[in-house]
């Protein structure tokens, strides 16, 4: 039995969750998100949502825990949502947005235009003596995190200097370079 899939996820207030078939809505005060799950049951008793596998198929068996985890982002994010924030490390490198156009300068010949989905929210911080700092948020975390990894895609962080795009907090494995 899943460790993860047999938990029940409790619903909370504000948060609605909808079972038609295969297909799970939850609506909340963040937004709307649905998804088709097969191969498992769904079920909405008592305020709490239950995942369950009809048989011990292998497929079955390895989409259990997956699936009860999509529901509860899906849950966690139209009730609180997700936030991620990328730092742009590096002399010269600037950000700025117009709304849902993001204006990101990374040392190339020409500044990248990114058009954000109308989902997720972005916003520029740029302090002085500091890197700038890209805020995006989303109920969404799968579609959060695709965003995300195509902005650091244009320049991800290289080992010698830690120059590029990061995410805050995260570590990277720094080279010690030539050695006189």
């Amino acid at each position: 039995m899943s460790r993860i899939g047999k938990n029940p996820i409790t619903i909370p207030a504000g948060v609605t969750v909808e079972v038609n078939g295969n297909v799970v809505s939850v609506k909340g005060k963040k937004g709307q998100l649905t998804q088709d799950f097969s191969d498992v049951s769904v079920k909405v008793e008592d305020g709490q949502v239950l995942v369950e596998r009809s048989s011990d198929h292998k497929d079955e068996r390895s989409k259990h825990g997956l699936y009860r985890s999509l529901i509860n982002n899906m849950i966690v994010g139209v009730a609180e949502g997700f936030t991620k924030e990328l730092e742009l490390v590096g002399v010269g490198y600037r950000a700025s947005n117009q709304g849902q156009k993001l204006d990101i300068a990374l040392g190339f010949s020409h500044n990248i235009v990114l058009e954000v989905v109308p989902e997720v929210t972005v916003e520029t911080v740029s302090e002085k003596g500091k890197n700038p700092i890209i805020k995006l948020a989303s109920h969404d975390k799968q579609l959060l995190g695709q965003v995300a990894a195509k902005i650091r895609s244009f320049r991800k962080p290289e080992p010698y200097k830690g120059k590029g795009v990061k995410f805050v907090g995260e570590v990277l494995r720094r080279k010690a370079g030539k050695s006189a």
